[in-house]
This record gives structure tokens, C-alpha cells and sequence, in this order.
């Protein structure tokens, strides 16, 4: 029934499928569902939100259009937008058809041909140093999101999410979190930047063998503010040897490859490359982490739901704990 109503639609814009067309679930993502599918013009990906209830905010796909819309002629990394769809009629949600880009997406295990894979590293560092580059007003994008009083914002949205997810109550921990980090939030300085918002290798498709970048995708959640916060984020789901056992299995990222760089080699390597000081990112990589464990829960509960499938998700529960009792430790030491 979707390739026939896509079929419809696609019609009413100027494009057509091919006789025979067919959706091809894409793998690597565990939330935005992806589908590869071959329009008469070529190849292209479809991209919707995941199924059932959505957090505020949460998968924007009209935001994604709108930045990918601006992005894609002068940051070459950016897939064309080739058509965004608002009617939810069509497919029971809104909907966007992007250009198809080759390349693999590298999360927690580094593929054979990609040999010690710090490659990757640079690449993801590079790529983030391009886009923190860009001037906002030049491409179209200077008045996306609100820089302005961005850590307290973030900190409000992902606290009221936290409720969400913990309707019976906030954990001990990310309670004591939150708490301390609503004791400290730093104000913004430097001038705001173009974020991706959840820049890591996956959301980069790269050569398998050289790792160099063919695309920066998932951009839904995009914003303006300080550039500090995306590379808190990157290093959110950056995992060292020396970590607890218990946040090990996230495995977003493959950190744990030996001669791998460490959290605060990567903050360092990412100054160097963008000429920018990031200041001190304890409280951001605090919040970041408060993010993942919320969103991990977020997920965890859709599959609760029956809205998602998949056993991964059973221990995304233990995980967000983890994660939480991670960057509660690390807070209070002062450490990354």
C-alpha cells in the first residue's frame, strides 16, 4: 500500500516510480525509518519517522527538508533533498525523498578493508570542523533554532522528556543529574554555529576502505548554538577502555578499537582542525549524556509499545542507567 499511495503522490510532483518499484528496508538506524527505493529519475532514499507516539520535537522531517533544502549546494556532503511531502495522508506521517548516496555507515564494529580505522576519526572530525564552518545567514539558515539561552533550553526539553519516559518517577540518579546540572548551567559564548545535533561516524556514509566521507545524513534534529555541544554529543557515545563495563555495550561508535584516541585527544584534535576553542565541556558532555540515556529510553519504551522491533532494543533500559551513572561520576569529578 505504501509504494502504490507513494506512487500517487509522486505523480502530483512531476516524478514517478518505474514499473515493479519496491521499498528496500535500509539497515544501521534504530529510530527514522529509511528505505531505499529506485524513482524513474534514480535511486533515492525514503525517510520517515519510526512508528507509534513521537516526543515533541522529536524526528522532524520538516525541519530535515528545510535544512537539507539549504545545505545540499554549498556543503557538498549533504544529500539533495528531492521532495518533501507535509500531507500525512499520504503515508500516515510526513515524509521526505532524498538523494541516494553511496557509501557504508561504520557504527560500533569497524569493517575489515577499513584496517585500524582512525581514518574514520579524522574524517568525523573534519566533517564536523566543515559544517561549524559554514555562516548560517550565507546559506539560508540564520534564524534556525534559538541560540540564545541554548544550554538551559536543552537542558529544560530533555528534562521534561526524562519525565516522559519515567512516568512513575525519575531514577535516583538522573534525578541527582539533572539537579546538579540545573546548578551550573554555563551561558553561551562564541558565535552561533550550524549543529548537526547527532554527528558521529554512523550518520556519516563512508568509503569502507579509505573512510573518507560520501554524505552527512540524519539531519532532523539540526540547530543553531554553540559548537562545543555537537562535539559533546560525538563524544557522548565515545567509550574508552578505561570506562565502566556497563556503558561498553552501546557500541554507537567503534572507540573501543585499539589506538583509538580518547575523548579529550578527539576535543583536542577537533581545535586544531576548526581553529576554535570549545571551552570547557564537562557540563555539555554531561547534558549530552543525559540526552542519549533519554533518548534510549524513549526508545526502549516504544518497543514496550509494540512500536518497534527488534531485541536490541530489551536493553536499552540497563543501558540508559549506565549512561546516567556515568556522566553523574564524571560531573562531579570535573572529568570528560
Amino acid at each position: 500500500m505504501d509504494i502504490d499511495r507513494l506512487g500517487d503522490w509522486l505523480a502530483t510532483q512531476g516524478l514517478a516510480l518505474p514499473p515493479g518499484a519496491t521499498l528496500e528496508r535500509l539497515g544501521g538506524g534504530i529510530a527514522n525509518r529509511n528505505e531505499g527505493v529506485m524513482l524513474a529519475s534514480g535511486p533515492a532514499v525514503l525517510r520517515r519517522p519510526p512508528p507509534g507516539l513521537l516526543a515533541a520535537g522529536a524526528s522532524d522531517m520538516a525541519r530535515e527538508a528545510r535544512v537539507l533544502a539549504a545545505l545540499a549546494p554549498p556543503f557538498p556532503l549533504v544529500p539533495r533533498l528531492i521532495a518533501f511531502c507535509d500531507d500525512e495522508a499520504v503515508l500516515g506521517t510526513k515524509f521526505q525523498l532524498i538523494e541516494r548516496r553511496d557509501g557504508v555507515a561504520i557504527a560500533g564494529r569497524l569493517p575489515p578493508q577499513a584496517g585500524d580505522g582512525l581514518a574514520l576519526v579524522e574524517t568525523t572530525v573534519q566533517a564536523m570542523a566543515a559544517l561549524h564552518g559554514l555562516d548560517p545567514d550565507a546559506v539560508g539558515l540564520g534564524d534556525l533554532g534559538k541560540p540564545a539561552g541554548f544550554h538551559a533550553r536543552q537542558l529544560n526539553g530533555w528534562t521534561a522528556r526524562a519525565a516522559a519516559v519515567w512516568p512513575d518517577g525519575l531514577p535516583a540518579a538522573v534525578a541527582a543529574l539533572i539537579a546538579a546540572l540545573a546548578a551550573a548551567v554555563p551561558g553561551e559564548t562564541g558565535v552561533p554555529v550550524l549543529l548537526h545535533m547527532d554527528l558521529k561516524p554512523d550518520n556519516l556514509l563512508v568509503d569502507p576502505v579509505t573512510c573518507r566521507a560520501q554524505a552527512m545524513i540524519d539531519w532532523d534534529m539540526a540547530t543553531r548554538g554553540p559548537r562545543g555541544f555537537d562535539l559533546a554529543i560525538l563524544l557522548s557515545y565515545w567509550i574508552e577502555p578505561g570506562d565502566p563495563d556497563d556503558v561498553k555495550p552501546l557500541q554507537a561508535v567503534p572507540s573501543l578499537t585499539p589506538g583509538w584516541p580518547g575523548r579529550r585527544a578527539v576535543a583536542a584534535r577537533y581545535e586544531a582542525i576548526s581553529g576554535a576553542d570549545v571551552g570547557d565541556l564537562v557540563w555539555p558532555l554531561a547534558l549530552a549524556r543525559l540526552r542519549l540515556a533519554v533518548a534510549w529510553m524513549q526508545l526502549y519504551r516504544k518497543w514496550q509499545r509494540g512500536e518497534m522491533d527488534g531485541s536490541r532494543y530489551q536493553h536499552f533500559e540497563p543501558l540508559a542507567q549506565a549512561i546516567i551513572a556515568q556522566a553523574l561520576a564524571a560531573f562531579r569529578k570535573g572529568e570528560l
